[in-house]
């Protein structure tokens, strides 16, 4: 939005009226940044940059809260804010001296300071607070109120003890809801704690109208990152799909050549795949697909990819994972799968037991980078070669590449 016009042909304006101006100006800037991108984290970014910068709302510091559907828990996922009193001069002498924009104090490269640099994200983010838990808390509290909040004084001093200001120490803040519909999905914690400006009920109220604008573009984000991570889930799985597969070893061969770290790559066959269909059924073929689905989910590493490459064959891309921990990995998910009983289908038939348990083997084709392979492709063609020679030498076995 353009700035209010002042030259000598410019009616006179009540304070009123320019603090008005200002505060549209201020909504317009932050709403249009966040309808500029879907990732939440850069959402996130956008709307704590919104609370504490100059052109913003003007906080000294500021914590994002979302709640966890799962395990009901408020997790701090952004914090904005200088780390100290002299910290703060820094970077209010830069302000002074540049006057950024609000969008340059968004860009990429600023999201990936708070996220990785920030003393005091790193320090929040730990912090994880039930809404569901009988003791008493300052977000349980807030979340359950579902209304702006505004704490000084004796207020604040009688939560001293609390999780979050033994962590975020203050003397006055505000916590803000995120509100869409008649659910509560987040909160804002903010306060002036180095320059000590007073909370007035003006920056109460306009806290409150963007983060009105706030909750429904986190709501928005996290509608369409749902879309999106059922586009890249396999359905019958629920293992990542060929497409993701394929974007992913992309991503993570270009970072291991770039950092200089190993990368192992797990072709996985189920043996005699055609023979259970035959004599079983395409059901409960389904049915053991699905229940390797989920072994793999268990015994994998947060930081593996377990894919279903196509049909009976899976993939896992193994992270910093040299040759010899890539080959003691695939044996421990080798000799597991060699061990399970496989729950047997309904009878379909009332009153007679239901069907035999099953037991299946795999067999595996390992390649690692740099050693086998210099590149994406190469790496799955040698993985998938070696996945062959353990299945034509017998199967029920993990295999190296020959590259």
């Amino acid at each position: 939005m353009a700035n209010l016009p002042t030259n000598e042909n410019t009616p006179h304006f009540d304070s009123n009226a320019v603090r008005a101006f200002q505060e549209m100006n201020v909504l317009y800037d932050v709403s249009a940044a966040m309808r500029t991108t879907l990732e939440l984290d850069h959402i996130l970014h956008i709307i704590l940059t919104g609370v504490t910068s100059h052109s913003g709302l003007g906080y000294n510091r500021a914590l994002l809260f979302l709640l966890n559907e799962t395990t009901r828990m408020l997790e701090c996922k952004m914090a904005l804010g200088p780390e100290s009193g002299e910290h703060a001069h820094q970077v209010w002498n830069y302000i002074k001296a540049s006057n950024p924009k609000l969008e340059d104090l968004i860009k990429a490269e600023k999201l990936s300071q708070a996220m990785t640099q920030s003393s005091l994200f790193k320090s929040m983010k730990r912090l994880k607070i039930p809404v569901t838990a009988t003791e008493e808390s300052l977000l349980k509290t807030a979340f359950e109120r579902g209304a702006p909040w505004h704490l000084k004084g004796d207020q604040t001093e009688k939560y001293k003890t609390d999780r979050l200001l033994e962590i975020f120490p203050t003397n006055e803040l505000v916590i803000m809801p995120l509100n869409v519909k008649d659910k509560t999905i987040g909160l804002i914690v903010a306060d002036n704690i180095f320059t000590q400006k007073p909370i007035s009920d003006e920056d109460l109220r306009m806290f409150a109208m963007l983060a009105n604008h706030a909750a429904l573009a986190i709501e928005n984000s996290r509608l369409y990152e749902m879309v999106r991570l059922r586009s890249q889930k396999d359905f019958l799985t629920d293992l990542w799909n060929h497409g993701y597969f394929q974007t992913k070893l992309a991503e993570e061969t270009l970072s291991a050549q770039k950092n200089k770290t190993t990368l192992s790559l797990a072709m996985i066959d189920i043996d005699n795949f055609k023979s259970l269909n035959d004599s079983n059924g395409h059901q409960r073929g389904d049915r053991v697909l699905k229940q390797l689905g989920e072994i793999f989910k268990s015994l994998s590493r947060e930081t593996d990819f377990v894919c279903r490459y196509g049909g009976e064959e899976f993939t896992v891309i193994l992270s910093q994972t040299s040759r010899d921990q890539a080959f003691e990995i695939a044996e421990r998910l080798r000799r597991h799968i060699e061990g399970y009983a496989f729950a047997p289908p309904q009878s379909a038939a009332p009153g007679m037991p239901p069907g035999p348990v099953l037991h299946l083997t795999v067999s595996i084709g390992l390649a690692t980078y740099p050693e086998d392979a210099g590149g994406k492709e190469e790496l799955i063609g040698l993985a998938d070669k070696a996945m062959y020679v353990a299945k034509f030498s017998g199967k029920n076995r993990t295999c190296f590449s020959k590259g």
